[in-house]
């Protein structure tokens, strides 16, 4: 079979005879066509038209004319079995197959840089967060290092965990997984790591958490160090208390620290660190719930529903030590831009949003889910303006990972993962931050953030209408005319935007 100039395909047939059929050209609609006269001259779309195109249709707006010239290109190349293209230009035939291209029409904007409005606070945005970031392997015996930060940092994470434990002759700091067999590595080998390459995927801030294991000797070390490492780079909040969290695009190529006050880690470490009450040998086994390939993504309720017994919100939180940090060395606490509070009673008292101020919790992985069920407006309303990490429960031994989406769906900023694997979980991860031109930051969609008229917030839980069906017939989609014109204007990015946010 082969295809020749007039658009017609030749069959041999029993080797004797050939036939030859008509090759039929999908024709573009009316509204394509109008749309591609607005942005055409004498039926030529020329590199500046497709330039305009981009800013004033597709929402690129900062698109340079160098750019729509490799786009131009990438088009023509694309699609250069078209007999009816010049050069650097594009008839109709050409902007038509380009709006369905999936090798250059991309389905994000702006895939190679950032697009998104980066001014508001720190909590309107997802944020690349990496749990335990030091270690190679599983989370009881594998060797801690700063190459896995390293990579992290390359691959735009931004957000490090370090975990700060005297040395074995107490006079220095070494971080590794605590009450564990992991080999430690020197603090200020993982800052330096940090420091040279923070910034080489993205110029927006990371984000170091810190747990605090140290006595105020060491905690002065630390502070040295640190100040000493990063310098001008480091961020230090004016005020105790911000009212409010300051914006990525403000925080450029700083890095910040955000920690807990230093007695409570020595409060509630052993809580964490504790392995739940559950048959040992059965769920270790079932904590590996990623094989090489991961198994499929759950149906969140479902997930939720089946695994999860709620609790009452008394087991949740004990009452916070008000004078924690008096003992801290003054420098040291000095350095703490973003603190991490442990409030007192409930979880309905956890996430009582302060107008006043702005703070960081972080909650295991399984009393997140427990507080799902019960709390899912309460987070929301929390995350609004306050920043909620995640972390994957103690008996993930193997590294395995929890499912991000539920963290995302109810606001979190920070869902933390363990980056020394593989799997599906990790690839939604990966695949999330690939957005916003892989800045490490991707805001939050807008229901996230809405307040209603009576101060309702979105309820993930409940179930809503469905607004439109869309269905399919053959190989043709059967929409409504204004759809075809909707879908003209937009890429595949802003259509799943528009449908998200509807």
């Amino acid at each position: 079979m082969k295809e020749d100039k007039m658009s017609k395909l030749t069959y041999s047939v029993c080797c004797c005879f050939k036939r030859k059929f008509k090759f039929r050209e999908s024709e573009a609609p009316a509204e394509i066509k109008s749309l591609f006269q607005d942005y055409s001259e004498n039926g030529v779309m020329t590199v500046e038209h497709l330039q305009r195109f981009l800013q004033e249709v597709q929402g690129e707006e900062k698109v340079s004319l160098e750019e729509a010239e490799s786009f131009m290109e990438a088009i023509i190349k694309d699609i250069k079995h078209l007999h009816m293209l010049h050069r650097k230009v594009l008839h109709l035939e050409g902007f038509f197959r380009y709006l369905f291209s999936d090798v250059v029409n991309y389905p994000l904007i702006s895939i190679n840089k950032e697009h998104q409005d980066m001014t508001a606070p720190l909590s309107h945005y997802f944020i690349y967060t990496s749990h335990n970031s030091y270690l190679t392997g599983n989370q009881i015996s594998s060797d801690s290092s700063d190459e896995p930060i390293i990579k992290a940092l390359e691959k735009g994470v931004r957000v490090i965990e370090l975990d700060m434990w005297p040395n074995s002759t107490k006079d220095n700091v070494d971080i590794y997984h605590g009450r564990t067999l992991t080999a430690p590595v020197d603090l200020i080998k993982c800052l330096r790591s940090i420091r040279k390459h923070a910034f080489v995927a993205s110029e927006y801030p990371v984000i170091l958490t810190l747990e605090d294991h140290l006595t105020p000797d060491l905690q002065a070390k630390v502070a040295e160090m640190v100040t000493s490492t990063f310098g001008d780079v480091l961020f230090c909040s004016e005020s105790d208390v911000l009212s409010e969290f300051p914006s990525p695009e403000s925080l450029k190529r700083r890095i910040i620290i955000s920690t807990k006050p230093p007695k409570e880690y020595l409060q509630t470490k052993s809580s964490k660190e504790k392995p739940q009450v559950e048959d040992d040998t059965e769920k270790v086994k079932k904590s590996s719930e990623e094989a090489v390939w991961g198994k499929e993504v759950p149906n969140i309720a479902d997930q939720l529903k089946s695994n999860i017994e709620v609790q009452s919100d008394s087991e949740y939180y004990e009452e916070e030590d008000g004078h924690s940090l008096q003992n801290a060395a003054p420098q040291y606490k000095s350095l703490i831009a973003i603190q991490a509070r442990k409030r007192k009673g409930s979880m309905k008292e956890c996430l009582r949003v302060d107008p006043d101020s702005v703070t960081r919790i972080s909650l295991g992985e399984e009393k997140f889910e427990k507080a799902v069920l019960s709390h899912g407006p309460d987070l929301i309303r929390f995350t609004q303006r306050n920043l909620l990490r995640i972390f994957p429960k103690a008996m993930r031994l193997d590294s395995s990972n929890y499912n991000p989406l539920i963290g995302w769906l109810h606001g979190a900023q920070m869902v933390a993962l363990n980056m020394q694997g593989h799997g599906r979980y990790l690839w939604l991860m990966q695949g999330l931050f690939r957005a916003n031109g892989g800045c490490g930051y991707v805001k939050k969609p807008d229901i996230l953030q809405q307040i209603g008229p009576h101060k309702e917030v979105f309820d993930p839980n409940r179930v809503l209408p469905v607004r439109k069906t869309l269905k399919v017939k053959g190989t043709e989609a059967a929409l409504p005319d204004p759809w075809l014109s909707y879908l003209a204007k937009l890429n595949i990015g802003n259509l799943f935007r528009f449908l998200f946010n509807q």
